[in-house]
């Protein structure tokens, strides 16, 4: 058995890397979303702003990969992206804030909300218009830029707080990628593929039922589930997701706890990846994607886009509003407990940093739309609604909390 006091000493401990990381990662992704706006508008780093479009490939047999530069990021860097995303899911869903009906129904109401009334407000907007596809926009929270930003409170913040976010952030991810699975495949559906990535998916719950623990043979499988989810339809990221539920959680074939920590195959992975997530891949896709054109002339004339109110909306008030609700119904139900030592201001303020969207924002825009003036005008609103979002989120918070003791601090 593990002592109580060592795995709560645990939790906190990860809880401070993630917060700590998170703070970190975010400041570097702001840092390439500013570059890579300066590239779109500066002649002189035109270049950089190019370079994502040139085309790269290879091929062997009947397998062609041909594609420009920002595809290789977004469907392959991106794919370790949600790998990562999914190896959090697991350990969530086996020991952490979703591991228990009770722990779990606070966030995922939360999350629910955060995603249905942002939806509903973009709909009303969209509705009927050429960008109504773009629904998915609003409904995504980065949890990079958004932990990143409620770290700056420090100890202001109670704990409650800071793990509701992070358990909010988790399932408004499983969210996303079932929206991204169902409703923005990333071309034409072939089921030929699609059967044989199950049979490449079975292939990978035999290892794990097996108790094989060598991740080598997880990964190669992995490769080849990519290559089969790619070639099928289906958003090739979602690879990354799938495999992530694979990977074995125990330290050994005989240990009968589900997850003890960094000694179990997922455990390893996920302290490895991290970094490599944080401060390589999300940069990498913020300054291949994060390069919107800023025209002022084209902005003052004619009607504006509908995608830009139904994102900024969606994204500034849909959030915060659908988690404050939705918690509070869940809490007012008798589903939920309100996290110890938390207001609902608080809970509300929590909310604006929803509505940080940025990555997975900006990656469900390029799917939803084809028209680039479509795609620009949703990344300038995702851009200016989620820097906005992060300033009221964090004056906000700051000003409904204060210094807690010690023992709170983690």
């Amino acid at each position: 058995m593990i002592d109580p006091k060592m795995y709560v000493l645990r939790r906190r401990v990860l809880l401070e890397k993630i917060l700590h990381n998170s703070m970190t990662g975010g400041v570097l992704l702001l840092i390439c979303a500013v570059v890579a706006v300066m590239a779109a508008n500066v002649p002189a780093l035109g270049w950089l702003h190019r370079f994502w479009d040139i085309r790269l490939g290879f091929s062997f047999g009947e397998f062609s990969f041909d594609m420009p530069v920002r595809q290789w990021v977004d469907d392959v860097l991106m794919a370790v992206f949600f790998f990562s995303v999914g190896l959090e899911i697991k350990r969530e869903l086996l020991v952490g804030e979703l591991s228990t009906m009770k722990k779990a129904m606070l966030p995922m109401f939360a999350a629910l909300g955060g995603m249905v009334f942002p939806a509903l407000i973009y709909t009303y907007f969209n509705a009927g218009t050429p960008s109504a596809a773009g629904w998915g926009i609003p409904m995504a929270t980065d949890i990079a830029f958004a932990i990143g930003v409620l770290s700056l409170l420090g100890n202001r913040c109670p704990v409650g707080l800071k793990v509701l976010l992070v358990a909010l952030a988790v399932v408004d991810d499983i969210g996303a990628i079932i929206v991204l699975a169902v409703f923005y495949p990333s071309h034409d559906i072939h089921l030929i593929y699609l059967i044989y990535a199950a049979v490449t998916v079975l292939a990978l719950l035999a290892l794990n039922r097996a108790g094989i623990r060598s991740l080598l043979f997880y990964l190669i499988l992995g490769a080849v589930l990519f290559i089969f989810v790619f070639k099928s339809g289906v958003h090739a990221t979602i690879a990354g997701v799938i495999l992530a539920m694979t990977i074995p959680a125990k330290t050994s074939k005989d240990d009968i706890r589900a997850f003890t920590g960094p000694d179990s195959p997922l455990g390893k992975l996920e302290t490895a990846l991290h970094p490599w997530v944080n401060f390589l891949i999300m940069p990498i896709f913020a300054l291949a994607n994060a390069g919107v054109v800023i025209d002022p002339s084209s902005l003052g004339q004619g009607t504006m886009p509908a995608v830009i109110p139904g994102v900024f909306f969606g994204l500034l008030l849909g959030k915060p509003l659908g988690i404050f609700v939705f918690s509070w119904l869940a809490v007012k139900l008798g589903l939920a407990g309100k996290p110890e030592g938390t207001r609902w201001i608080q809970i509300l303020a929590l909310g604006i940093l929803g509505g940080i969207g940025f990555t997975m924002s900006i990656f469900i825009d390029n799917l939803a739309f084809t028209d680039p003036a479509m795609i620009n005008a949703g990344k300038l609103a995702i851009l200016a609604t989620s820097f906005l979002a992060a300033c009221l989120g964090v004056a906000a918070l700051y000003l409904t909390t204060k210094k807690t003791d010690k023992n709170n601090v983690i």
